[in-house]
């Protein structure tokens, strides 16, 4: 009987308990519902006005289509009327002139007269849009839209997934898909990478070369610069209302990465997609409130940069330039190496590469003079004591650029050196 009655008292204990758990779990399960409606409803919303936003988007873009159409549709089809009544005025009176007896010197003479009036009057003015239409650049600015739109829309769909870069998922990468060696990892943290962001999984991993990750720090983006995400820039007309931040650029229209550097040498890619780019680095103590004239990347001992100028590259460091005779190239492949104290710019096309300028301490030959050299002989060493961060300025309006995805074969080149 006592036996029985422990036996009861341990179900009873254990019913209670599962009531109380049961209560819990029923909680639970009504919180995830109400969660979930909850979240249901606010992604509702925002699609909606998302459609609403691309709606409005393109309605102003069929109506700039629809406006420029008709504008100069009238000018072109008033310029050809003009010139088919011509024609024809021309041709009447030529006929006129051939069917004049050739006795009858006087009505020749008069026919004569009129086909010369013909000829000399004034010609129709010249067509206002000879050189370009305007509305024919609607396909790359909705292009454009839609690019952004599709990556943004992978992006977040991946990280929603809980994945990394190109799909895979953190986890994945910490339990050896494409995750390193330990010495690997030690490797990551030595350069100033978290182990939750190894290198991008296309690039194979290097002993000495991490291969960085980059994003965009939007509490230092001056307030001409839109950001799409992390990863892309434009300078726009109209002045984004970012909030204060003590280290936003105020006087240049420029903007940092996040990541830090101090030690080990990192290579990352830009896209040059329109305008005046520059690209480099900065240092982290660097005063973002300086003077247009002393802010910008290179015009200072604290930063240097490569600069697109629409014609040329142009290398820049302490107020010294150097002009670099080379192509254009949409990508830019950036190594910076702290042991060698040099920072290397790269034209990057079809996974090969072309340097384009390294700016590094050396000797000049005798005889030769060379200022912008000389300056980085002088100076250039005394940047690498400090963390260095990512920089770009977007010089022009509607200048953009975006953070590339690392080409494998390039960084391989990195590691044979």
């Amino acid at each position: 009987q006592a036996q029985q009655a422990k036996f009861l008292s341990d179900v009873e204990n254990e019913l209670e308990e599962l009531a109380v758990t049961i209560a819990q779990a029923k909680k639970m399960v009504e919180l995830i519902k109400g969660a979930a409606t909850k979240e249901r409803e606010r992604v509702e919303k925002l699609f909606a006005e998302a459609s609403k936003v691309l709606a409005t988007f393109q309605k102003e873009v069929a109506s700039f289509i629809e406006d420029g159409e008709r504008s100069m549709l009238g000018e072109a089809e008033a310029d050809l009327r003009w010139k088919e009544e011509r024609r024809a005025k021309l041709a009447q009176c030529k006929q006129n002139l051939e069917n004049v007896p050739s006795t009858d010197t006087i009505y020749f003479l008069q026919e004569f007269q009129a086909l010369k009036v013909a000829m000399e009057e004034n010609l129709s003015p010249a067509l206002s849009f000879q050189n370009e239409l305007n509305f024919t650049k609607c396909t790359q600015a909705v292009g454009a839209v839609k690019d952004v739109l599709s990556t943004a829309c992978k992006n977040q769909w991946d990280h929603l997934q809980g994945k990394g870069i190109d799909g895979l998922s953190f986890q994945e990468m910490e339990e050896g898909l494409c995750s390193p060696s330990p010495s690997a990892r030690r490797a990551w943290r030595a350069g100033g990478i978290s182990s939750c962001f190894p290198p991008h999984p296309h690039v194979s991993f290097l002993p000495h070369t991490v291969a960085f990750i980059i994003d965009l720090d939007s509490d230092t983006a001056d307030k001409f610069i839109q950001l799409f995400g992390t990863k892309g820039a434009k300078r726009v007309l109209c002045p984004i209302p970012y909030p204060e931040s003590p280290t936003r650029f105020i006087n240049c229209e420029q903007v940092l990465g996040v990541n830090l550097m101090n030690r080990g040498n990192y290579y990352w890619e830009v896209e040059l997609i329109d305008g005046w780019v520059s690209i480099g680095v900065i240092a982290e103590d660097f005063d973002p409130r300086e003077s247009y004239n002393r802010g910008r990347l290179g015009r200072n001992e604290k930063s240097c940069c490569l600069q697109w100028n629409g014609q040329n590259y142009v290398a820049w460091f302490g107020g010294f330039e150097s002009v670099i005779q080379q192509p254009f190239f949409h990508t830019i492949g950036v190594f910076l190496e702290y042991s060698e104290k040099a920072l290397t710019f790269y034209g990057v096309k079809d996974s090969k590469m072309t340097c384009l300028q390294q700016l590094k301490v050396s000797h000049f030959a005798k005889g030769q003079f060379d200022p912008f050299q000389n300056k980085i002989n002088h100076q250039f060493a005394s940047l690498f004591l400090c963390k260095l961060k990512p920089a770009f300025f977007l010089e022009s309006v509607d200048a953009h650029l975006q953070i590339g995805p690392l080409k494998k074969d390039c960084v391989s080149v990195l590691k044979r050196r």
